[in-house]
């Protein structure tokens, strides 16, 4: 079993840490958690196989305040599976000008 492996026997979830960006922290469904600040990590645990898609719909995220989610560094499609330890980033649309 390797460091990023959960132990063994775990029950078929994962441990993940999530990030929130600009105003996406207030826009979490559940009330019960405490108020997260913009880049505060946040660890989750979600079932085996749970993917990019499925996290955001736990946190009841809308879709389309989602722009782009970054896993372990890399930008990923919602359909990209969890591992793990993986880390996180969701970000909004960015206006500019």
């Amino acid at each position: 079993m390797g460091a990023d492996s959960p132990p063994h026997g775990w029950g078929g979830e994962v441990i993940v840490t999530v990030k929130l960006y600009a105003n996406l922290p207030s826009r979490l469904s559940d009330g019960h958690r405490p108020p997260l600040r913009p880049g505060e990590a946040l660890k989750l645990e979600v079932p085996e196989g749970a993917t990019v898609g499925a996290l955001l719909a736990q946190l009841g995220l809308p879709r389309e305040e989602v722009k782009v989610t970054f896993v372990n560094g890399r930008a990923v499609q919602e359909n990209h599976p969890l591992r793990h330890g993986d880390e996180v980033g969701v970000f909004p649309p960015i206006g500019g000008g």
